[in-house]
This record gives structure tokens, C-alpha cells and sequence, in this order.
């Protein structure tokens, strides 16, 4: 099977994956403020106190308080409502690898947080973002469950821009309140990314082989 054969989500998975592999030697190799500290300069020159109330409020959107709270009410719409049970068990994975994948990055790389303006404090390392990978990984995942359940185009396309509205804004609010560098949330989103398509490959591929085994 060549590249063009491959499912979408194994094709997209590469693509996520290469530009995470970029981004990440870019910041091993120290070179990367030349990218990072205008665009922390452009998004905090902004700065007013209606824009830092929303930054605070996608911040707490993108918190693992709040996303446990979703996660817990995804679950329960999926497994009580709807008996999507396999649907189940891709969210749970995708949520709890995103998770882990993040903690064992921050610890590989000990990026230090940005020091230039910080609205609020945060602990940890910097790279990659969680809150970005928390976002992408949590809304990604819903949106696709959502997407394979909904017939016309404009529900499908309100479905992502809402997805991608969210996933944006709670970065965006990172670079704002100074706790990560860009680089780091475009990390963030790269890995998570990965991580989701690699996922969706998965299922899909898991649930075409079911399909074939129950027609043959």
C-alpha cells in the first residue's frame, strides 16, 4: 500500500508529526526567539483589561479542572445515551495519551517558562503547552465524533469552526498571560495533533476490519 492508500488519519498523523519534529529541534537548537518574542510582543501589546478577563476565561476553559468536567460529561452522553461504546474507548485514549505525551515531553525538554510579562503564574516547564495539547486533543476528538453523526455540510462546518475557535483562543490566551512561548503552543498543537490522527487511524482501521469480518 503507498502513501496515497493510506487512511487519513496515518497520512495526517506524518504531516502532524514532522511539523512537531521541526518545531521541537528548533527549540532544542536555542534559535527560536527570533520567531517567539515578536509575536509575544504583538499579542501583548493588546493588552487591555477586556482582553485580559477573556484570556483568563479560555485559560480556565483550557485547565485540567475543566476539562475532566467535559471529559466526564462526554463519557456519560456516550456510553449512557448513545451506547457508543467504542467511540468510548477512542475518546478516554486520546485524552489520557495527550496527557501523558505532554508530561513526558516537558520533562525531555525542561523549557523554561517565558520571563517577559506574566499576567498570571504558572509552575512547570514551558514545551510543549498542555493547556494547547489539552484543547487540541479534547475538542479535536469531539469534534470528530460529533462530525461522523452529522449529516449536512453546515452543521459539519460550524462543528469545526467552533472547534477550531476554542482550540486557537485557549493559546492564544497562553501567549497573552505570558506562561508560554508560540513556539510552545504551536507545539502544543502539533503534538496533540499527531497524537489524535494516529488515534483516528486506528479506529478506523480497527472498526473497517470489523466491518469485514462481519460481512464475510
Amino acid at each position: 500500500m503507498n502513501y496515497q492508500q493510506w487512511p487519513r488519519g496515518y497520512r495526517l498523523f506524518i504531516w502532524f508529526a514532522l511539523v512537531f519534529g521541526l518545531i521541537a529541534a528548533w527549540v532544542t537548537l536555542g534559535n527560536v526567539s527570533s520567531f517567539d518574542n515578536p509575536v509575544i510582543h504583538a499579542v501583548q501589546s493588546m493588552e487591555s483589561p477586556t482582553l485580559t478577563a477573556l484570556a483568563k476565561m479560555l485559560s480556565l476553559v483550557g485547565s485540567s479542572r475543566l476539562a475532566i468536567g467535559i471529559s466526564v460529561l462526554t463519557i456519560i452522553l456516550l456510553y449512557f445515551l448513545l451506547k457508543h461504546r467504542m467511540e468510548l474507548l477512542l475518546f478516554i485514549w486520546v485524552g489520557l495519551g495527550s496527557q501523558l505525551l505532554n508530561s513526558l515531553m516537558k520533562q525531555w525538554f525542561h523549557r523554561e517558562r517565558p520571563n517577559i510579562h506574566r499576567i498570571i503564574q504558572e509552575v512547570g516547564y514551558s514545551f510543549p503547552s498542555g493547556h494547547s495539547m489539552a484543547a487540541f486533543s479534547l475538542y479535536g476528538v469531539i469534534a470528530y465524533l460529533l462530525w461522523r453523526h452529522l449529516p449536512r455540510r453546515r452543521e459539519r462546518a460550524i462543528l469545526v469552526i467552533l472547534a477550531v475557535l476554542m482550540t486557537g483562543g485557549i493559546g492564544w490566551s497562553r501567549i497573552y498571560l505570558g506562561v508560554h512561548y508560540p513556539s510552545d503552543v504551536i507545539g502544543g498543537y502539533a503534538a496533540s495533533g499527531a497524537w489524535l490522527m494516529l488515534s483516528i487511524g486506528w479506529f478506523e482501521s480497527y472498526r473497517s476490519r470489523r466491518k469485514r469480518i462481519t460481512a464475510a
